[in-house]
C-alpha cells in the first residue's frame, strides 16, 4: 500500500509539481547572470538528481524497467531515422518561420543557454545534450508514460498527459517553446508506445539537442546580431 502512494505521489509530482518548480527556479532571472559553463552544470546536476529519485522509485514501488527491453539494430535504426527526420524538418520549418518573423522570439533563457565559445559548444555537446537524451527519456517516456498507462488504461490519454506535462517543464521558454516541447515528447514516445523500448528515443533526443545546442543555437545568435538595427 505504502508503495502504491509513494509512485502515485511522485507521478503527480513530475506532471504538476515539475512545471511549478522549474517555473519557479527559472524565474530568478539573477541566474542570467551566471557562466554558461554553471548554467550547464546546474541543470545536468539537477537532472541526474531527477533522475536518480525516479530509480529509486522505481526501485521501492517495484514498477519495473520494462521500457529498456532490447531493440533490434534495424528496428533501431529505423525508427531513429525516422525520429530525427521529423524532428529536424519541424525545427526546419521554425527556423523560416523565425527567420521571416512568422514565430515568437524565443525566450531569454533559450538565449543564455546557447554556446558562445567552441569550449560551451563542447559542454553542450559532451554534457547537456546527453544529460537531456537520458534522463528525460528515462522519467517521461519511461517512467511516467508507462505509470499513467498503469492508472489510465490508455495508451491515447497516457501519450497526451505526458507529452503536456514535458511541454509544461519547459513553459520558462514561454508558450511556444512550450508548446514546441510537448509536440517533441509526443513524437518521442511514439517508438516508446509501438516497441515499447525508450532507446530510439534517448538517441533521437540526444542527437535533436546536440544538432539545436552546436549549430542551430549559435546559427540564430548570428542572424539575430546582423539583423540588428546596430549593425
Amino acid at each position: 500500500m505504502t508503495s502504491k502512494i509513494i509512485n502515485l505521489v511522485f507521478v503527480v509530482f513530475v506532471v504538476a509539481g515539475l512545471p511549478v518548480l522549474a517555473h519557479s527556479t527559472m524565474s530568478n532571472e539573477d541566474l542570467l547572470a551566471l557562466p554558461r559553463k554553471s548554467l550547464y552544470l546546474s541543470a545536468a546536476l539537477s537532472q541526474w538528481l531527477l533522475a536518480a529519485l525516479t530509480f529509486l522509485v522505481v526501485l521501492t514501488t517495484s514498477v519495473g524497467f520494462a521500457e529498456f527491453r532490447p531493440v533490434a539494430p534495424g528496428t533501431f535504426a529505423k525508427w531513429l531515422a525516422l525520429l530525427i527526420a521529423i524532428s529536424w524538418g519541424g525545427l526546419g520549418v521554425v527556423l523560416i518561420f523565425e527567420a521571416r518573423g512568422w514565430w515568437p522570439e524565443e525566450s531569454k533563457w533559450v538565449y543564455a543557454l546557447i554556446p558562445r565559445t567552441n569550449e560551451e559548444r563542447l559542454w553542450a555537446l559532451a554534457l547537456v545534450a546527453p544529460t537531456a537524451g537520458f534522463c528525460e527519456e528515462f522519467l517521461y517516456r519511461g517512467y511516467l508514460l508507462a505509470q499513467l498507462y498503469r492508472y489510465l488504461h490508455s495508451a491515447a490519454w497516457a501519450w497526451i498527459i505526458s507529452s503536456v506535462a514535458f511541454g509544461m517543464a519547459h513553459w520558462y521558454q514561454r508558450a511556444d517553446g512550450a508548446t514546441r516541447a510537448a509536440l517533441l515528447g509526443a513524437l518521442l514516445a511514439w517508438p516508446v508506445i509501438r516497441l515499447g523500448s525508450i532507446y530510439p528515443s534517448v538517441a533521437a533526443h540526444f542527437l535533436i539537442d546536440a544538432v539545436a545546442l552546436a549549430w542551430l543555437g549559435p546559427a540564430m545568435l548570428k542572424r539575430q546580431t546582423h539583423s540588428s538595427p546596430s549593425r
